[in-house]
């Protein structure tokens, strides 16, 4: 006899709710095998055929870190295509290599962390390149295209599982696992929390990624807000997994925990589900979980919480249902179509930002000098996968205009490096060594790539080798051989011609010439330590260091002035290496462009008055375009940059890219990076009120295009906003279409203006279409602090059509139903110290660990809070304050004499101990309230009584 097939489990059948068949596996988990799913890495359960998991595949514009793949632009140049069509096309193309790869290599997973939503608040920011754009309503509408690509169209199956990094309120590198963003509750519901809420809310996101930082004083990987605000957007079983090393960060360098175990628990209960913490060794986190149950901080209630998120997402991937799900058998992989859509993207990226006298395009016949360090360059970002195929500017110029129309120079310096005793460094050869690219192979965590050691070391002879010395800036330089290889530094510490190009974590391949005596020392920036020739060969140690005379063989400026002046017109590409000057753990310090490509650009320009910058680059730049016909700016384009680039100059495209940030003219215009008041501080478009040097929105175009029939009408709840867009050039091109809200006469502070919607169209010469944009109502509200809600204020809002927020086409005004402003209750509320109208040195910190928000001084001076239109009724006798710390707290009324000061004079045990200060206070009516606090006081609550 043949014994039977038992039956399979419940959450094997494809058939039941998903909901009964988590329940059904969670019930056959055992607590261990539960508490073991929390790490990154997941262990196969073997008994019941329940394969290894991982969270965590990179995927921002291409899958990177496992191989060649294909590469689109960076984040920050598919915001500036202004095309959610384009961009969900690209993340389809994303998530079918995700497929095709991990058929092949089950290192590869589905869950990508990607795409990443943090607002471009700040140009200094040194991850610019991984967000889309300034405005929360721009970066949601393009998030949610590439989110919706990740997953799929499948009503069931998920292609692959997207996670939005990285949450909250994250934009600086610098002190990036210990700072804390001050975000009021304006901008948090305004801005911060909108590019995520507006993105999740559109159903096609799998979880979120907590960031290092801290926001108003506490870690975000113990933030109520995952509770509070993100889980209550949708009804998905959200995934949230930490940041690498973050769970440790609790307690190593935040110290907001005295132990691990207190920490995990705490970031478990606030809503983390997935650990990324030791690399692949899930054993320190598993023992903190066991240690965090066996002391009662956690239950095994709350590691089912979790772990059933995790199961959601696996079930949605369609782990467990092998012959239901659609994805398994995609092989799409460098297709065709894949290298098409990567040169759409990298063409609809261009921004023309500058075009006077119509220098271009280039006519066919044009003899072009392209110049510059990226003029040969296709450059990659830490969240790059491989090159497969790879253009640059001037292969690109090459292929369209003919390699006997154009001449290059690259612009860096000739030059040798000469010892005290006359030898120079010099680079053997080394026939037999392979060419190797930088994680060709693939690699779980690419920061644990080592640097070649196959290569014979420098040394140093009577002739020398001539390097190509580029300076990045900030005297950060690379030096490159003959055969094209940087120098770098493996771990054996012995200096080497071995890189394909600047890279890593930690960059072994930046130097700095120090002055020293009558000559250089030449300090390898990865290490920290001096280049030193030994018998052995040059090596970096920590003493006798090298001393070298630079020799300069030719000036950059020199080859550039050459070929500019015999050429037609010059094409300079100048921008940034995005490893190094302004990456993930460095932010910019300016935004000036490097001083040696400013000098390129010079000598260019008073060689040929017909010069044209192309900045690509991973940020703005404040460059001085009032002397120079015409500016482009792209992003780094992927494979594709080069030929998008070489047909937008020659007209085959039209440009159409638009600045998905506010270009800064100045670094006078910026606020300090670590201010997150947006409102306050005047930040982005939305609020600064100088002169941009390109506004948000800008770009131009090779044809003209006019706007007219603008008509509004509201009804349900929608504004409809109508109007007729025709292309009044000669060539078929695109234009941006983008619609603008101001309120006339607002209550408080409100944007200048603000993106309502936009939408890319292509024309042809001569043709008019239709536009119309539906705006929810909810559109128009803002947080209202003295209510603690969304208000829709009643009154006159400016509608705005055009081509820019600064080139409006097109205006008319709407009245708009609301709710008038009202005066806070504040006897019967009081007021909670965070919902102030207006500060000046101010930071709100952590009421508790765990919730709630106090305000302090910020640094040694007092620090001043304004809360508007106060209502104390028929009066009030007596103020109460709720305080910790130390220090004096002065509270007046509309700007008069002080009317009560309550001083703190013994410090509270700790911070989070508060106790109540009372004093007379007398008022009735409604006034201005102004508080000044003096000293570490932590003022959580104000009471009126009496």
């Amino acid at each position: 006899m043949t014994a039977k097939t038992p039956p399979a489990p419940p959450f094997r059948d494809p058939h039941l709710p998903l909901a009964k068949r988590i329940d059904d596996l969670l019930a056959r988990l055992t607590l261990d095998e539960k508490v073991s799913f929390l790490h990154q890495f997941a262990p196969a359960v073997q008994r019941l055929g329940i394969a290894a998991f991982r969270t965590g595949q990179e995927a921002l514009h291409g899958v990177a870190w496992m191989g060649p793949a294909t590469v689109f632009p960076q984040a920050v140049g598919l915001g500036a295509t202004w095309n959610t069509d384009l961009v969900r096309r690209v993340g389809e193309a994303v998530s079918k290599e995700v497929r095709a790869m991990r058929a092949r290599d089950d290192r590869v997973g589905l869950n990508v962390w990607a795409p990443t939503v943090n607002l471009l608040r700040h140009p200094l920011w040194g991850r610019n390149e991984e967000g889309y754009s300034e405005d929360p309503k721009l970066t949601s509408a393009i998030a949610t295209a590439y989110t919706r690509g990740l997953r799929g169209d499948h009503p069931v199956y998920w292609r692959t599982a997207p996670v939005l990094k990285h949450w909250l309120a994250h934009n600086n590198e610098t002190d990036r696992a210990t700072s804390s963003s001050s975000v009021r509750p304006r901008v948090l519901h305004e801005y911060d929390l909108r590019a995520f809420r507006e993105t999740v809310e559109a159903g096609a996101v799998a979880g979120v990624m907590p960031a290092y930082n801290l926001v108003n004083g506490r870690p975000n990987h113990v933030s109520p807000y995952l509770r509070e605000q993100l889980r209550s957007w949708t009804d998905e079983d959200l995934l949230v997994c930490s940041d690498a090393g973050a769970p440790s960060n609790l307690v190593d360098h935040e110290h907001y925990f005295a132990t691990h175990e207190e920490a995990t628990a705490a970031a478990l209960l606030a809503g983390v589900d997935s650990f990324t913490d030791h690399g692949t060794d899930s054993s320190q986190i598993v023992a903190r979980v066991q240690g965090a149950l066996a002391q009662g901080l956690l239950t095994e209630p709350d590691i089912d919480t979790a772990v059933r998120r995790q199961l959601s997402v696996r079930f949605r991937l369609g782990e467990f249902d092998p012959h239901e799900d659609p994805h398994p058998g995609t092989a799409a992989f460098d297709t065709p179509a894949h290298r098409a859509l990567a040169q759409e993207a990298a063409e609809q990226a261009v921004v023309l930002l500058k075009n006077d006298g119509d220098l271009l395009p280039l006519a066919p016949d044009t003899r072009i000098a392209v110049v510059g360090l990226l003029a040969d360059e296709c450059k990659l970002d830490w969240y790059s996968g491989t090159l497969i195929h790879r253009s640059t500017p001037l292969e690109g110029l090459y292929e369209r205009f003919g390699a006997e129309r154009v001449e290059f120079a690259e612009g860096v310096d000739r030059v040798r490096l000469r010892l005290a005793d006359g030898t120079f460094l010099h680079v053997p050869t080394a026939p037999e060594a392979a060419d190797e690219v930088r994680g060709a192979e693939g690699a779980l965590d690419p920061a644990l790539l080592a640097g070649r050691t196959d290569l014979p070391p420098l040394t140093a002879d009577a002739t020398g080798t001539e390097f190509a010395l580029a300076d990045w800036g900030e005297g950060v330089l690379t030096l490159r051989a003959p055969d094209g290889r940087y120098l770098s530094v493996a771990e054996d510490g012995f200096v080497r011609a071995a890189a394909d190009q600047p890279g890593g974590w930690v960059v072994q391949e930046t130097f700095r010439l120090e002055p020293h005596e009558n000559g250089h020392l030449l300090r390898h920036l990865g290490t920290g330590r001096h280049v030193s020739v030994a018998a052995d060969g040059v090596k970096v140690a920590a003493e006798n260091a090298s001393i070298f005379e630079l020799i300069i063989v030719e000036r950059g400026t020199d080859a550039v002035t050459r070929v500019a002046a015999a050429a037609d017109a010059v094409l300079v590409v100048a921008g940034n290496d995005p490893h190094v000057n302004g990456r993930e753990t460095e932010d910019r310090t300016t935004l000036a462009l490097p001083p040696h490509q400013e000098r390129l650009l010079r000598a260019a320009r008073a060689a040929n008055p017909h010069t044209v910058l192309a900045l690509v680059s991973s940020y703005p730049y404040a460059v001085d375009a009032a002397r120079l016909p015409a500016v482009l700016w792209t992003a780094h384009g992927g494979q594709a940059a080069g030929t998008a680039l070489a047909r937008v100059l020659a007209g085959d495209v039209s440009p159409a890219g638009r600045l998905p940030q506010t270009w800064y003219a100045a670094d006078t215009d910026l606020p300090d990076l670590l201010d997150y008041d947006v409102l306050g501080a005047r930040q982005t478009y939305l609020y600064f009120e100088g002169t941009p040097l390109f506004p948000f929105g800008h770009g131009l175009s090779y044809a003209s295009f006019s706007y007219a029939d603008l008509t509004t009408e509201v009804a349900d709840g929608t504004l409809r906003v109508s109007c007729t867009v025709a292309n009044t050039g000669d060539v078929t091109a695109d234009e941006v279409a983008q619609l603008y809200t101001r309120a006339v006469e607002p209550s408080s502070v409100r944007p200048r203006r603000e993106l309502l919607a936009h939408r890319r169209l292509t024309l042809r010469p001569g043709e008019r279409t239709g536009v119309t944009f539906e705006v929810p109502l909810s559109a128009f509200e803002f947080w209202d602090v003295a209510r603690g809600g969304r208000r829709l204020e009643g009154g006159a809002y400016e509608v705005l059509a055009g081509a820019s927020s600064e080139d409006v086409r097109l205006r008319t005004t709407v009245v708009l139903d609301g709710e008038p402003p009202a005066s806070r209750p504040a006897v019967e509320h009081g007021l909670a110290a965070a919902d102030f109208d207006e500060q000046s040195g101010i930071a709100i910190v952590d009421r508790t660990r765990t919730e709630g928000d106090a305000v302090t001084p910020e640094g040694d001076g007092p620090g001043e809070l304004v809360y508007r239109d106060c209502d104390f009724g028929a009066g009030t006798t007596e103020v109460t304050v709720r305080v910790a710390g130390h220090g004096t707290l002065e509270l007046s009324l509309d700007g008069g004499p002080l009317l009560a000061v309550l001083t703190l004079a013994e410090p509270t045990p700790d911070p989070y101990t508060y106790t109540s200060l009372t004093a007379g206070v007398v008022a009735e009516g409604v006034h201005d309230v102004l508080i000044r606090l003096r000293g570490p006081l932590r003022l959580a609550h104000v009471g009126f009584s009496g």
